[in-house]
């Protein structure tokens, strides 16, 4: 009895896959795959950025928080540093500007920094580190501001010590900005500290 158990096995295997049903003990349906996790992206491998470019970190809003994302700028090769300074903060402008890509609004980037917005180097008598944006920061959202200071402060736009030097396009004096853990975390509500620059 059990050997002719044993030999209709095969025989109900084949039966059931020629009515279109698979013998199986486990499920196969486990549903629809989990979403990409919010705040998280694979980077891009070091040396695809720096085909593009100068590689660069931009900081996006993502839950409330500033989050830091790869991305790369443009400067010409021979650049003198007073004209790279500016070079760099454009570019990092540009993409601060820019909408995030498909695969990053997935995750949960978004940007405050709104498009129309400029910069350029120092006037005379500015500080040679000064970058002067078209609007005075000081009327820019929060968040924008927020975004702008940390990204300039951690690249060669900035002064490399978490801090940069912000102006307006009017006479307002001149501040220096800092990014702190404080202004990471809360951008929206916590405004970068920041103290006036006299210029010369």
């Amino acid at each position: 009895m059990t050997v002719r158990r044993l030999l209709a096995l095969p025989l109900l295997a084949g039966l059931l896959a020629g009515c279109g049903i698979r013998a199986t003990e486990v499920p196969t349906d486990f549903g629809p795959a989990p979403s990409r996790v919010r705040c998280s992206m694979v980077e891009p491998e070091v040396s695809t950025q720096a085909s593009r470019g100068v590689p660069a970190q931009v900081f996006l809003l993502c839950r409330s928080s500033l989050v830091a994302v790869d991305r790369t700028v443009r400067v010409p090769e021979g650049a003198p540093d007073s004209q790279r300074r500016v070079l760099v903060a454009e570019g990092l402008l540009d993409q601060l500007e820019a909408p995030p890509s498909e695969e990053e609004l997935e995750a949960g980037y978004t940007t405050e920094v709104r498009g129309g917005l400029s910069v350029t180097g120092p006037r005379s008598g500015d500080p040679e580190e000064t970058l002067r944006l078209s609007t005075p920061p000081d009327a820019l959202a929060p968040a924008a501001l927020s975004q702008i200071v940390c990204t300039f402060s951690d690249s060669e736009a900035g002064e490399g010590d978490g801090s940069v030097v912000l102006g307006g396009p009017d006479n307002s004096p001149l501040r220096r900005y800092e990014c702190t853990d404080e202004v990471r975390a809360r951008p929206a509500t916590e405004e970068p500290p920041s103290s006036v620059v006299r210029g010369d």
